[in-house]
This record gives structure tokens, C-alpha cells and sequence, in this order.
């Protein structure tokens, strides 16, 4: 079978360009790609910001939540990037450190209410707030600042659409028109030149990744598409919520959203372009007991004529017998690994795709994105290999 480390698919014009290297296993192809804070918090927060001599100045709101805080991990070690401002309204005045002690080792300035951050110093934002609250608070930010958002607030371009799937109309319709969806596989040139940029949900990136360039080369039928979608508990943030209780996920697997995640518009918006016709999918995802990690098993039908090795010449693999992508080979990585099997049905293929739902699926995606945008190689700052055992 076929298995594909996927850390930045690039989908131009010849799809991929690739680097291989000879194993004893054959070919092996690695691809690139509120609370108010006081005046002394903000004084002290802006003198430390200043020991930053790194080229960009970023600001990350929401540093406290999981998505935040694995920014602030990514961007220890980019030589380009340096954090400038950091805002947590529940913890402002706080340090990273003593929000999470694995971070204590970095010099950053403290978080502040985002009310009280101060933007003069910053040329770049990640907001990593919750949707819902991202508009009014990217709608009052400087115009000269680039921005990456991961909230769901600007994924989809229909005003209507949103305020169907998250109940709620949208606030920033002038935003929305502006902003481009950052899958940046797919979307790399408009990226570049974008202002602000939607990046993707955990499970659409995990589905768009390898049904896409299908899609484009009509190898799969539009319709019959069937996703099975596995995600660890970080993926339903950092709040406290009964739903999430060690008790209540631990020893089990807990379907939820079905026929109504609010990542179903998304993952067919994408697909509906890619394949220039209305796509409808069955999506069912499941939390699973474990921190990070996130699966989807796609079915699909192949169109006439068409064969599973069709399918792995498409997406540029080269052949590891027998290997099936897990969960626990990503970990802690901006990788997404892919698998395309034969089905036992005839006509039809099963694609298994892994990421870690926090870096491909959120917080590398996202500094892979403000990568294009800021004209540095995309991968910077994101070779971290996967964490195993």
C-alpha cells in the first residue's frame, strides 16, 4: 500500500513537487510545503515586548486556550517571527508559564485583556479566540495588520449559510467578502496576497487534503462520499464543559454532531469547488479518548474506468507496503500522512488521512499560512518531527 508524509501537499500546477529518497523499503517521499488588565501589566507586558529583534512582530489573542498556546510552542524556534503581544482576558496579567508550565522557559511578554493590548508594535495577528467573538474584535484592529484567524467566523463565504450552521448572523459582512480560506495547499497564490485569512477547521483540512486533487482530476464520483472522522478531546478547546470530564470521554468513543457539525458547509464548500458542481457528504465524527490526533477513513467511488493506482498517481506517492497511517505518527507535527486502499465493494477506495489536530488542523496550519503571506518559505518554523512513543 501507498502512505504519503504530507507536511505541505503542493497542489500546482504538476500537483506536487517532490524530493525522494531510497529506502530499503522502497521509495519514500518526503513533500514540504473580560477582564481588564492593570496599568502596570500592560507597562511591564510592552517593555519586555521590546526585547523582540526578530523581523516580524506577532500578537496572539487567545494565548491561553490550546490553539494559542501551540503558537506560542511553534514559534519558539522561528528565526523570523517574534512574539510582541499576547492577550487572555481571563488571565491577564498572568505569564505563559504559570498558564502553562511547559512554556516557562520563554522570555514573553505577560497577557493582557485584549482591550488593553497595544497593536503599535505588531505586524501580525493570530487570533485564537472562540467563533462568535472574532469579528467585532478583527473588525477593530489596525488595517495595516495581516492576520490569521482560527476561528469558523470568516470560513464560509455565504453571510446566510453561517448564521444557519452557527446561529448567529454575522456582524463583519465586509470582512467575510475579504477574507480567503487558508487551505494552503489549495489556495497558495491568493494567499500570498491576502490581508486576512480564514484558516480551516481540524476535520475539513483532514478531508480536503486528499479528496481535492481527486475531485479536480474527476477520478471519484461526487456523490456516495462517506467520512468516518475520529478526533482527540483538544479538539473541543480548553473551557470546561461536563461533556468532556475524564468519567465521560475515558474507556469509550462518543458520536456527536451527527448530520449537523458545523464543519459539514465547510468540508462541502471546498469539495463543491474543487469538483465545480454541488458535493453533499456523510459526515459523522466521534470524540475519542485521547489528547490530540484526528482521523478520517473516506469512502469514495471511483469513477469508470478508473483504478486505485490512478488514484496513488494523482497524489504523487511512492509505495510503503502494508503501512496504515495512525493517529500517533503525527503527533505533535505539521504532517498529514494518507493511504489509499481498494475496497472489498468494486469500484470503490478507502483513504485514511492523519493529522494532529492541533498543529496541521489548527496552530501550524495557521503559521504555515502566515508564512506565505509574509513571503517566507512555508515550512519555516515547522519541521518539528513527529513526538513518539
Amino acid at each position: 500500500m501507498s502512505c504519503a508524509h504530507l507536511s505541505s501537499i503542493r497542489l500546482d500546477r504538476e500537483w506536487f513537487r517532490k524530493s525522494e529518497t531510497k529506502s530499503s523499503n522502497g521509495r519514500k517521499l518526503h513533500i514540504r510545503g473580560s477582564v481588564a488588565s492593570t496599568p502596570q501589566n500592560v507597562q511591564f507586558a510592552e517593555a519586555k515586548s521590546e526585547k523582540s529583534g526578530k523581523a516580524v512582530r506577532i500578537g496572539v489573542l487567545g494565548a491561553s486556550g490550546y490553539t494559542g498556546s501551540e503558537i506560542v510552542r511553534l514559534l519558539a524556534n522561528h528565526p523570523y517571527f517574534g512574539i510582541t503581544v499576547m492577550t487572555a482576558d481571563r488571565k491577564a496579567g498572568q505569564s505563559i508559564g504559570s498558564v502553562f508550565p511547559h512554556l516557562i522557559t520563554q522570555d514573553l511578554p505577560d497577557m493582557v485583556a485584549v482591550q488593553d493590548a497595544n497593536f503599535s508594535n505588531v505586524d501580525a495577528v493570530f487570533c485564537c479566540l472562540p467563533h462568535g467573538t472574532t469579528q467585532d474584535i478583527i473588525a477593530a484592529l489596525p488595517k495595516s495588520l495581516k492576520i490569521v484567524d482560527l476561528s469558523a467566523d470568516f470560513r464560509l463565504r455565504e453571510i446566510a449559510e453561517y448564521e444557519e450552521w452557527y446561529g448567529q448572523p454575522h456582524r463583519a459582512p465586509d470582512l467575510q467578502i475579504e477574507a480567503v480560506y487558508g487551505l494552503t495547499e489549495i489556495l497558495r497564490e491568493e494567499i500570498k496576497v491576502a490581508r486576512l485569512v480564514a484558516n480551516p477547521g481540524c476535520y475539513p483540512t483532514s478531508i480536503q487534503l486528499p479528496l481535492v486533487p481527486l475531485l479536480k482530476a474527476n477520478l471519484i464520483e461526487t456523490r456516495n462520499l462517506i467520512i468516518d472522522a475520529k478526533s482527540g478531546v483538544s479538539g473541543a478547546g480548553r473551557g470546561a464543559k461536563e461533556a468532556n470530564l475524564y468519567t465521560e470521554i475515558a474507556e469509550g468513543i462518543h458520536s456527536y454532531g451527527i448530520t449537523r457539525h458545523r464543519h459539514v458547509p465547510e468540508i462541502e464548500q471546498g469539495l463543491s469547488e474543487a469538483a465545480n458542481s454541488k458535493v453533499t457528504v456523510s459526515f459523522t465524527p466521534h470524540l475519542m479518548p485521547m489528547s490530540r490526533g484526528m482521523q478520517s477513513t473516506i469512502y469514495v467511488e471511483m469513477t469508470p474506468g478508473v483504478t486505485i493506482e490512478d488514484l496513488y498517481q494523482q497524489l504523487r506517492i511512492a509505495y510503503e507496503k502494508g503501512v496504515v497511517p495512525h493517529t500517533r505518527n503525527v503527533r505533535g507535527s505539521n504532517y498529514c500522512l494518507l493511504n489509499v486502499f481498494p475496497d472489498r465493494i468494486p469500484g470503490r477506495a478507502i483513504i485514511v488521512s492523519v493529522i494532529d489536530n492541533l498543529v496541521k488542523g489548527a496552530s501550524g496550519q495557521a503559521l504555515q499560512n502566515l508564512n506565505v503571506m509574509m513571503g517566507y518559505p512555508e515550512n519555516t518554523g515547522l519541521l518539528y518531527q513527529p513526538l513518539f512513543p
